[in-house]
């Protein structure tokens, strides 16, 4: 599998890397474009096959992926249209970029892919969106899901729910650090420094979502294996709620989805 990845940045790197991280393909099965020569070349020494020239490295793709910014995915599609081979799967990471509009750019023969991971690639946490053309095969669609399992959690999903997906997963990751740093500023009033109140709140929402993963249970379930009659955690929820905690996550969530869908 040639794999070239349009954009080495912050999105691109993460992918191209964790394709190799999970023995996918090989670095030299790998090609990275970035306009600056200059930037690639820790790419270069990694192992990478490096490049400014886009129509260069999609000639030989199976899969080219354009980690580009949505205001300049059409004018790097016209300008490697002609290059593509005929049963490349091209996927786009660009924001808001939808189905449609990659299947008028590429035509309606070309395997388009609208994916959306969030900035916990980073780390390999990312909970990745996946939404097929009608052009892509069970086949295709399968090795897409494995690229990007290797960044976390990759779902396909109908296009209809992007709106939510987003202010869910990629606005959600800023909603849900809000929380962690509410929750270390607290600890700095009860006596913590501010390094150690990091380290204990991020482990503690850490251990909570894998608690969901793992038991695939209710938040609600979680919670009462915690709160016991007249504890201090369901004092604690209580004081919580009372200033209208569950409201505002939910407000804030509605306000990113509406901003999304006007």
């Amino acid at each position: 599998m040639n794999l070239t990845v349009i954009g080495g940045g912050n999105m691109g790197g993460a992918i191209a890397k964790g394709v190799v991280n999970a023995s996918i393909a090989n670095p030299n099965n790998i090609t990275v474009t970035r306009r600056n020569a200059e930037a690639l070349k820790s790419w270069a020494e990694a192992g990478y096959k490096t490049t400014t020239d886009n129509n260069a490295a999609v000639a030989n793709a199976d899969i080219v992926i354009f980690a580009v910014k949505p205001y300049q995915i059409a004018d790097v599609i016209a300008s490697v249209k002609g290059s593509l081979k005929k049963d490349v799967i091209a996927v786009s990471i660009a924001t808001g970029v939808s189905i449609a509009q990659l299947t008028e750019l590429l035509g309606p023969t070309t395997a388009a892919v609208r994916v959306m991971p969030n900035t916990a690639a980073e780390v390999r946490e990312s909970l990745t969106a996946i939404v097929p053309s009608p052009a892509v095969s069970d086949e295709q669609l399968q090795v897409v899901q494995q690229i990007f399992s290797t960044l976390g959690l990759a779902l396909v999903v109908e296009e209809a729910q992007m709106p939510a997906l987003t202010a869910l997963a990629s606005c959600g990751i800023a909603h849900a650090l809000r929380y962690i740093r509410a929750a270390q500023e607290s600890a700095i009033e009860m006596g913590i420094n501010s390094r150690l109140a990091a380290q204990i709140v991020a482990q503690t929402v850490k251990g909570a979502a894998q608690l969901i993963l793992t038991n695939n249970s209710h938040p609600e379930v979680e919670i009462d294996k915690v709160c016991t009659p007249k504890g201090v955690t369901i004092a604690g929820i209580n004081a919580m709620e009372h200033a209208g905690f569950t409201s505002a996550v939910m407000k804030g969530m509605m306000g990113s989805y509406n901003k999304i869908v006007k």
